[in-house]
């Protein structure tokens, strides 16, 4: 699937999960509240290197570092551009 970003190297297009609305015991959050969640679905994966190849793919959820990546936007939609090596986790 190609949406008009292409990452070069061992970099990924991710697209952030949506913030919980309430909380496990039901209170809602207001905006400033919500935490931001570290799981994304990758939308493109650069081809890798020579040097490292490229183990994730788009549709794969991910956990990723808390501070890694650039957040970009892109056509209205909100997309972060990390390293594949800042990436900690895939999510099944």
């Amino acid at each position: 699937m190609s949406f008009g970003i292409k990452p070069l190297g061992t970099r990924v297009v991710m697209k952030r999960f949506e913030a919980e609305e309430k909380t496990q015991g039901g209170i809602i959050l207001s905006g400033q509240a919500k935490e931001q969640p570290q799981m994304a679905e990758i939308v493109a994966a650069g081809p890798g290197t020579k040097d490292e190849k490229m183990e994730l793919a788009a549709g794969d959820k991910v956990v990723f570092s808390k501070y890694a990546g650039t957040e970009i936007k892109y056509q209205g939609e909100e997309y972060i551009i990390m390293k594949q090596e800042d990436i900690l986790a895939k999510v099944d």
